[in-house]
Formats: C-alpha cells, structure tokens, sequence
C-alpha cells in the first residue's frame, strides 16, 4: 500500500469545499430511455411512500408536538440520521451488479447526521471517511460541500472513487420498512440510474433514547493489551479539549478502550483524533465500558474524524 506523507487536519468539523457537483435531471420527450424508465418507476415509488416513510420511523426521543411541526422532509432528515446504513446491492442503468463495491459491500457505510442545525453525511468504503453537508426536498437528496482523509488505500481505490462520484450530485430516496425486524431499507436511485440499496440499523442515540454529549479522543495508530492479565489488544484513546476559538487547551493520558466506536475503523497506519457523540446508557444496556475505572457505560458514535496523520 502507497501512503501519503500528508498530514490532514480538518478543525472541529468545519466543512472546506472540495467536492460540490450538482446535475440537473434531464427529460426525454421523442422515446424513454430505460434511464427514465427507471427514474419515473422510483419517483412514483418516491410519492406513495414518503409520507409514511417520513412516519414510520420517528425518533423516539422527540417530543411528539415538535414532531408533528416538522416538515416531510426534516422527518425524514431525523429518521435517516436514527441509522447507520450499509450497503446491500448495487446496479448500473442496465441492472448488473457493480463489482467494485459489490464485493466489498458488508463494509460500505452511509450515515446521516444533524450537528449544529446543519444536515450532514459520511461514507467510506473501509478506508477514508468521507464527509459532506447535504439538502433534502422532496426525496432528493444533493450532496454539497465534502471534505476527505487522504489516505492511499490501495486495493479499494477504485470503489473508493466509484463510490464518491455515485454520491455526487442528486439522488432520489425511498425509505421503507422491513417488517421482519427494525432494519429500514433505503433505496438511492442517481442521476446516472445506478440504484443502491442500503440497509438500517439503529444508531446508540436512537436505540437507547440518550442524548449524546459531543467529545474529542486522539486514537494511537499502535494498540496496546486491554490489561496486564491478557493478550487481547484494545485501542489506545486519550480525551482533548478545545476551547471556543478551537484551540487545543488540554489532553489526557493515554489509557485502553476495550469498547466499540460506532462507524469508527481503526488504522494501524495513522494516529487520529476523533470527534464522538457519547451516550450515557442504563447500567444494564449492554453498552461499551469507559477505558477507565468509571462504572458509567456508555455508547460512543463517530461524528467526524478531525486530525488524521501517518505514522512515520
């Protein structure tokens, strides 16, 4: 694998402008392609499902009156962001399968969040993380401004690079049930006609009705044993603080996180901080424990990755 030399520091989530494509769609008025065929089957699809998709899934832990102020398209803003999706199929205009992201689909993720009033998404096919503000109206999903690590990732970029231009421009969604358990399906249906079936699982925050506290940890590319009584290998985490200009004031020391990091993929390449969405839990939720002493479980969610740089 090729590594870049680069160190890339992305402060506090600021979004710089790197990727930003729009594509209008275009009509056919002489014949219909099967681009629009398809287009027309999913928009259909799209205006007999988006009310009861904008309610079906609503998070729990909004107040019912506010819910019922929100507007089709921030109900369905707020039940994308209550999942992390991953990938189950792909297909071109002509419905083959596209192999470069077939084959690794258990590990291409999409996320939706909502931080500081702003709608945000991030994707990655196991490598980079890929971040981008979007817009939601009627079903149409537009990616805007995006931000990437720049790690090499050798085999996987090609679906690395397949996957971003997928994402760019506008897409149209289908949210719909799965009635055999609570794993939503969401149908992206692009510009090009590729369709992306993604599928749901619950984020810690939805799962266990918890607000979340926002928090920075830098991770050490170099794991280290759990305890002195075992062999198993945990992540080395240490806390930072940053004041209201973003400035770093403090940091920890670095201690064992025997937990999981919700959308998180640890690198044995780079050390990078990490900004994390916490969520206290019940004491009998199962959660992931502190890499301390501390008797609180908690659940932790990556938000974004801040600071990435290669060990040298």
């Amino acid at each position: 694998m090729t590594l870049s030399s680069s160190t890339l520091f992305l402060r506090l989530g600021i979004l710089p402008s790197i990727l930003v494509a729009s594509v209008a769609l275009s009509a056919c008025q002489d014949s219909i392609s099967t681009h629009e065929q398809k287009k027309k089957e999913v928009t259909k699809s799209i205006h007999n499902k988006a009310n009861n998709s904008a309610t079906s899934f609503d998070d729990a832990s909004t107040d019912e009156s506010m819910v019922n102020n929100l507007t089709a398209e921030q109900k369905m803003a707020a039940n994308l962001s209550n999942y992390r999706w991953t990938l189950t199929s792909v297909t071109n205009n002509k419905a083959q399968p596209l192999s470069t992201l077939t084959s690794i689909k258990d590990q291409v993720r999409l996320s939706f969040n909502q931080y500081q009033g702003q709608n945000t998404l991030s994707y990655s096919v196991g490598c980079n993380t890929i971040s981008a503000a979007y817009q939601l109206k009627d079903s149409v999903l537009t990616i805007e401004d995006s931000m990437s690590t720049k790690m090499s990732c050798g085999a996987l970029d090609a679906a690395e690079n397949d996957l971003i231009e997928l994402m760019q421009g506008d897409s149209q969604l289908v949210l719909t049930e799965n009635n055999q358990e609570d794993s939503p399906i969401l149908t992206q249906l692009t510009n090009e006609a590729t369709t992306l079936v993604w599928e749901g699982s619950l984020t810690a925050q939805a799962k266990y009705n918890s607000k979340g506290d926002t928090i920075f940890w830098a991770v050490n590319a170099k794991k280290i044993p759990c305890n002195t009584n075992t062999a198993e290998m945990c992540l080395q985490v240490k806390p930072i603080t940053y004041d209201e200009q973003g400035i770093k004031s403090s940091e920890g020391k670095w201690a064992p996180f025997a937990g999981v990091i919700e959308g998180y993929q640890h690198s044995s390449e780079q050390n990078e901080v990490l900004r994390l969405q916490r969520y206290q839990l019940d004491n009998n939720a199962g959660a992931s424990q502190e890499a301390s002493t501390s008797a609180k479980p908690y659940a932790y969610v990556l938000d974004a990755v801040i600071e990435s740089s290669l060990v040298e």
